[in-house]
């Protein structure tokens, strides 16, 4: 089904339902934006964890979002949204071959002039929910307005269109009393973002491959929350499989290789297993496999504050499953204030290092049918890079963890992850100091060693910051005035420095 039929199909769903709602309001949000700056692109903390939405160096965008939020006090209830951007986005030169001159070239690729960011419809029944279509979704553990972002899932891409089922909040395990809760979602998705890759790539050497499925699915456990001390533990885990594989060298196409779905290709995504459509996934995890293990402790003090404590430890196969990665892995802590007018209503300090990925080396006997080596040696772990796949991104961004340089910045138009070996420390914080203005302030500090398979002769770094304000008119409720100034400062994003403006008014739309 392509993504015309399948929108097509969620609005049919919501024009059968919108007659039993027509006595509720839908809440609307209608918003101006413009960002402007120096640089090739969007400084970093501007558009990480953004959804996608700013990217280019200048835009001026008008957003309207229309949604019904579901009623949670009611056993059955059902909620729809959906969201259009649409304006003018400056170019970014990329590199392509040009097999008619045998020379390399440049174009210039810019953002659609319009495009839905969400359309979907959402149906809970008791503890359960499911949604169809694409909806902005982030980490199910980090605070995505000041974490660097999920190793697995954050909010830093585009929404896939898709169907996702699972607990709408954690369940009490029976007979625990409480003191064994259980969340959890799976969901299957559509990636439609094609048409951008075949745009990106170079089409001289290595490979690309479109027209892929993705599936996604986490299973948390949390000992009682109403304890001022509360644990959760538990995995992430996503897979990206399908498509067409084309691998060029020198500007010639060396191999076109299919790996069209079936069903078992479905549950292969879900329980990793080989078997798959190609030579190699005979042999391999069919798809590309990426998760983490989470864990989190959260302490409630008296007056109703929280601190928590947390850390995700990355993999990409059964040896990172293992924790064979040494200490890789995002070690953060986070405040959160009870009150909600406070000069400082949240913070994170995070540290990000992912210099071991289970080692330089990576030896398998049964990659060299007939060698004498008997041993096995795992490791070269390679961070959201698959010998199959792109990488872990959508339209370019990364679908993990938003400190890996995504792929939308490699101008040479290479569609794979160049700067997975690294650390970082990352912090936020916000606050509200009076009752109409809201401030949030970020800073990001990396240092690159490239990936485990192409490695810098140099570390490379990075500084950036970001500075965000949000202002409430009290004379007119629901306008709100939001400036945001960031900058970059090294080798990974180069020099880069914007200002982002936007005119926001939210209210109600009756029926």
């Amino acid at each position: 089904m392509n993504i015309t039929r399948f929108l097509s199909v969620i609005i049919f769903i919501i024009s059968l339902i919108k007659p039993a709602y027509a006595e509720y309001n839908l809440d609307f949000k209608a918003e101006t934006m413009s960002n402007m700056g120096e640089g090739d692109f969007a400084p970093f903390l501007m558009a990480s964890n953004s959804h996608g939405i700013i990217t280019q160096p200048f835009s001026a965008l008008a957003k309207l979002d229309i949604h019904r939020k579901q009623e949670p006090s009611k056993r059955f209830s059902i909620g729809y949204g959906i969201t259009v951007l649409g304006g003018y986005s400056s170019k970014i030169s990329y590199s392509i071959y040009d097999s008619a001159s045998s020379i390399m070239m440049n174009h210039d690729e810019s953002p659609s002039t319009a495009w839905i960011q969400q359309l979907y419809f959402d149906i809970k029944y008791r503890s359960l929910f499911m949604s169809l279509g694409a909806k902005e979704s982030g980490s199910k553990m980090l605070n995505d307005r000041l974490s660097s972002g999920d190793m697995t899932w954050s909010a830093n891409a585009r929404p896939m269109p898709g169907v996702r089922t699972g607990f709408i909040n954690p369940q009490s395990i029976p007979f625990t009393n409480d003191w064994v809760q259980i969340s959890g979602e799976i969901g299957y998705f559509k990636q439609t973002d094609d048409k951008w890759l075949e745009n990106h790539y170079n089409y001289l050497n290595n490979f690309i491959t479109t027209d892929l499925w993705f599936n996604y699915k986490y299973c948390y456990f949390h000992t009682k929350p109403s304890q001022p001390f509360s644990i959760t533990i538990g995995m992430q885990a996503a897979c990206q499989f399908g498509g067409k594989k084309r691998t060029y060298l020198n500007g010639d196409l060396q191999e076109s290789v299919d790996m069209h779905p079936d069903l078992g290709t479905f549950f292969r995504s879900f329980i990793p297993g080989s078997g798959g459509g190609n030579s190699g996934d005979q042999t391999y995890y069919e798809g590309n496999h990426v998760g983490s293990w989470d864990i989190m402790g959260r302490y409630r003090l008296k007056n109703g504050s929280e601190l928590k404590a947390y850390y995700q430890s990355p993999w990409e196969d059964g040896s990172g499953i293992g924790m064979m990665n040494g200490f890789d892995g995002l070690y953060g802590l986070e405040y959160k204030s009870s009150c909600e007018n406070n000069i400082v209503t949240g913070a994170v300090v995070e540290y990000l290092d992912l210099t071991n990925q289970g080692g330089p080396i990576h030896w398998a006997p049964g990659d060299f049918p007939g060698t004498p080596i008997a041993n096995e040696a795992t490791g070269a772990d390679n961070y959201y890079n698959n010998y199959a796949y792109n990488g872990y991104q959508y339209y370019g961004m990364s679908i993990g963890s938003p400190v890996l340089k995504s792929p939308l910045y490699n101008k040479d138009g290479y569609m794979a992850f160049t700067d997975t070996r690294l650390r970082s420390i990352n912090a936020g914080i916000e606050g509200k100091p009076f009752k109409s203005l809201v401030y949030r302030a970020k800073f990001s500090y990396t240092e690159s060693k490239g990936t485990i398979f192409k490695p810098y002769s140099k570390i490379r770094s990075n500084i950036s910051f970001m500075l965000e304000c949000v202002y409430s008119l009290r004379n007119i409720p629901g306008l709100e005035l939001k400036g945001l100034m960031a900058l970059d400062k090294g080798e990974l994003y180069g020099d880069n420095a914007g200002l982002l403006l936007s005119v926001s008014y939210r209210g109600l739309l009756k029926l």
